[in-house]
């Protein structure tokens, strides 16, 4: 695994953001992917099932996000690139994703 410490160093090698940035990437894309296949499910509990690990996910991935953000303080410490604005933009799209999806699987439930 990574230090968040030495990640917003400017001496940090490239490879070591990208993990981070991959961290994010990966666990924001299971998360949504997840819900997804939960609002198809067709049966509550496991969609339900499935919504508690795209939780699980999209934590992990605003985990990273918050100590990014709190590492950076404002200060721009943290080189910022097109891969990591591209990662924020699949956290968020995702987050915002969940909770359409959980929305959609509560009123499913409410109609049957």
């Amino acid at each position: 695994m990574f230090e968040f410490d030495t990640v917003l160093e400017s001496t940090t090698p490239a490879d070591e953001l990208e993990e981070v940035v991959m961290g994010l990437i990966i666990n924001s894309g299971h998360a949504r992917s997840l819900a997804y296949t939960a609002l198809k499910q067709g049966d509550f509990d496991g969609a339900k099932a499935l919504m508690e690990q795209s939780r699980l996910a999209l934590n992990e991935a605003h985990l990273v996000q918050t100590k990014l953000i709190e590492g950076d303080q404002g200060e721009g410490r943290m080189k910022v690139s097109l891969v990591l604005v591209h990662a924020q933009d699949h956290l968020m799209t995702s987050m915002l994703a969940r909770e359409l999806i959980t929305e959609l699987i509560e009123l499913h439930e409410k109609l049957k």
